[in-house]
């Protein structure tokens, strides 16, 4: 018997079926390699779902076998409040996460769905795909590819929960700033771009504006630098303030956008496609936004400063929007200054914590990172 109970070949069995491989074909040694990469894999996942001392109902992972046609058989999920102290929970989790964006886009390179296992390397299974047969693992094409220390990421997902700054992530990943800076940013590249593809019904829309930033940018400042944010030079709109136009409707979804102008044009680019003439918009009189619905032939609403209803139609009005643009600012304080630069990683990263809303968990935030997005 091996450690887990099951009976297990004796020396004499053992050496009788070494015997036979020299009379196999190509193709069943071949099939035969795959059948020993899949036990293999098998194992390792069993040796991590066995608790560790003292701890009590380790939940596990059921990875994802090969069906008819070699496509992807779904899985069980793993429980997503697993405790993350534990360095073997983290692992699986990844593991989890990363599976379940296989299962919905397939192989990386061409996007078929006929893959069979073929091993397992840096603590992640690897899958070979059935039409281009190149092989890849459940990270390749995503912005966390090629990144180590994944019994960190688990700590990098709470970072990105709780909203911390660097020092604090850093501190609670246990690497340096500059990796955390790193970090940061690698898992925030899906969700800046993970937004809704079309709105509904009553869609409010308005522009705020967040100071400029060269932050991080240690030469050729076009003016002096500022200190924890600073203040503009100038009172009200100017040049050193940029735009952010955010468009949500009434269920809550939201897009976004830094716009490099404020012009109708940077309006259409932002909005166009999202907000359609099925659309009723509500605004506060923007010229670049009205220009686009006038364009677009949207039917709008133009309310006075500061978008609240009008007595004849109570329910248009963009008190919504406007409670965004309130905890956006607010929600970015702490940072002391955001480098325009990764502004838009910083949106994708308030969208994101606004669509989890109570339902935040580390496996979301991880299947977020991969590109399995929560708002489209």
């Amino acid at each position: 018997m091996d450690y887990w109970g099951e009976p297990t070949l004796d020396r004499e069995g053992f050496e009788g079926w070494l015997a036979t491989i020299v009379r196999l074909t190509a193709e069943q040694r071949g099939q035969g390699f795959c059948a020993l990469a899949l036990a293999e894999v098998a194992d390792d996942e069993a040796m991590a779902a066995v608790a560790s001392p003292g701890s009590v109902g380790v939940p596990t992972a059921i990875i994802a076998g090969s069906g008819a046609g070699g496509e992807v058989v779904p899985k069980t999920e793993v429980a997503e409040d697993a405790a993350p102290a534990v360095s073997t929970l983290e692992a699986v989790s990844v593991v989890a996460a990363a599976e379940s964006r296989i299962e919905r886009t397939g192989c990386p390179h061409c996007g078929c769905r006929k893959l069979e296992r073929w091993g397992r390397a840096n603590g992640l299974p690897r899958y070979r795909c059935g039409d281009c047969r190149r092989t890849f693992n459940a990270l390749t094409g995503t912005s966390l590819a090629r990144l180590r220390k994944k019994e960190c990421w688990a700590a990098q997902t709470q970072a990105l929960m709780s909203g911390e700054t660097l020092v604090k992530a850093a501190q609670r990943c246990g690497v340096a700033v500059t990796t955390a800076f790193r970090w940061r940013h690698r898992f925030l590249s899906a969700p800046a771009l993970d937004k809704p593809s079309r709105l509904s019904g009553i869609v409010e829309a308005d522009e705020t504006f967040i100071l400029e930033s060269f932050k991080g940018k240690r030469s050729d400042l076009p003016r002096p630098a500022r200190k924890r944010g600073g203040k503009a030079s100038k009172r009200g709109l100017s040049a050193e303030q940029i735009a952010v136009l955010v468009a949500r409707d009434r269920t809550g979804r939201t897009t976004d956008a830094v716009l490099p102008n404020h012009s109708r044009n940077a309006v259409t680019a932002a909005l166009a496609g999202v907000v359609t003439p099925a659309n009723q918009l509500c605004c506060d009189g923007g010229k670049a936004i009205i220009g686009f619905a006038r364009k677009a032939k949207i039917p709008c609403c133009i309310l006075p400063t500061p978008g609240g209803p009008r007595p004849e139609a109570p329910n248009l009005h963009i008190n919504n929007v406007n409670g965004y643009h309130g905890r956006l600012k607010e929600w970015l304080r702490p940072f002391h200054g955001v480098a325009t630069r990764y502004l838009g990683n910083y949106l994708g990263w308030r969208r994101t914590i606004e669509a989890l809303g109570a339902n935040a968990r580390q496996q979301a935030w991880l299947r977020s990172a991969l590109g399995i997005g929560v708002c489209q």
